[in-house]
């Protein structure tokens, strides 16, 4: 999973990082609530890390902001040294959910990034996955169209099965990069964007069949599911 942290100290984030990226996750550390919400803008994520003070914010307005411009979906995980009752309960009321003190248990913030990103983002059954006319089979690593099997290569596969998985979900051109590429792959951005065009040629992803790919300028894509009716009115137009 996409993990952002911010903490005014490195030390704090270098352990974030290692221990995250050893759980099997990509953690993007920030030293400032600024850089955090300027990357927001356009980026996005599965979880948030937050530390209560900062140099140029606090934690809460940073929860505030994260709860007005993205909704409540994300979720968001207070490190602080506050750890007084009160402390807590501003910390959930301004819109975390979840809380924890430092020092920094690893397996303590194992545990707690685990059944955050396990509630927010259920992982997706090992069996085939269904959705309308389309069919993912994991165990073979293809997918069929009408019970016909499409050919796709072994990245474009694994962009759609993503893209499916996180149905109506606005994904950042990084978050899919690291996704599908891994977080260290070097991927120009035009290579995300070619195999975008082949997944809509392939699968035929249009509205008269249940889905289209939107670009959202400057951040990223979003398949959506298009209402039957939509979708005849726009094979009629």
């Amino acid at each position: 999973m996409r993990i952002a942290a911010v903490d005014d100290d490195p030390l704090q984030l270098e352990l974030f990082t290692a221990a995250l990226d050893a759980a099997g996750h990509q953690c993007h550390g920030f030293s400032t609530g600024t850089e955090l919400l300027r990357v927001l803008r356009r980026e996005t994520f599965d979880l948030l890390i937050v530390d209560w003070e900062l140099p140029d914010s606090s934690g809460p307005e940073i929860v505030a902001w994260v709860r007005e411009h993205l909704g409540p979906e994300l979720p968001i995980l207070f490190v602080t040294h506050r750890q007084e009752e009160r402390d807590i309960v501003a910390g959930l009321a301004c819109g975390a959910d979840d809380f924890m003190g430092k020092p920094v248990r690893i397996a303590e913030l194992n545990a707690r990034v685990a059944a955050l990103l396990r509630r927010a983002w259920p992982a997706p059954p090992v069996e085939a996955l269904d959705c309308g006319r389309y069919r993912f089979h994991p165990d073979t690593r293809t997918v069929e169209m009408d019970g016909r099997p499409v050919e796709l290569k072994t990245r474009e596969y694994e962009l759609a099965l993503f893209l499916f998985q996180n149905l109506g979900r606005l994904l950042s051109r990084e978050h899919l990069r690291e996704a599908v590429w891994g977080h260290n792959a070097d991927v120009v951005s035009r290579s995300l964007d070619t195999h975008i065009s082949r997944l809509r040629t392939q699968l035929q992803l249009r509205p008269d069949h249940g889905y289209v790919i939107s670009s959202v300028y400057g951040v990223g894509y979003r398949l959506e599911a298009v209402p039957a009716q939509e979708g005849a009115e726009a094979n009629h137009g």
